[in-house]
């Protein structure tokens, strides 16, 4: 089965306008790395991506036949979506396992949603 990894933290809530310590970044970047890495090794990973800040977003939405657009994010709060890996894991009890594995475990919060499989259309 399919889940999603979402990764929260409140840096991407709230980005700093300066640029991460390099050596914080490098080991942060290391950690990511082995994780991926990881789920590779187990044939759990399907797909990852990190995010830009949230500062980056555009919230659209549609009201009586009208589009409307907003920069940044939809509501305020502490913390923020900053990237997924989608993994393949046999039930929710691994894909926890994996999930508390995420290096922003330690950090943020890491949500785990099994992705719902509709029939073909």
């Amino acid at each position: 089965m399919r889940y999603l990894v979402l990764i929260y933290d409140e840096d991407t809530a709230n980005p700093s306008p300066e640029p991460p310590d390099p050596a914080v970044w490098a080991q942060v970047m290391g950690d990511y790395n082995a994780y991926s890495k990881m789920l590779r090794d187990r044939g759990a990973y399907v797909a990852g991506e990190a995010l830009q800040p949230v500062t980056t977003a555009t919230t659209v939405r549609i009201r009586d036949g009208h589009t409307m657009t907003t920069d940044g994010p939809f509501a305020e709060t502490k913390e923020a979506l900053g990237g997924f890996y989608m993994i393949e894991a046999k039930d929710l009890d691994e894909a926890l396992e994996l999930g508390a594995a995420c290096p922003g475990a330690r950090f943020g919060s890491i949500e785990v949603r099994p992705i719902l499989d509709l029939p073909p259309a």
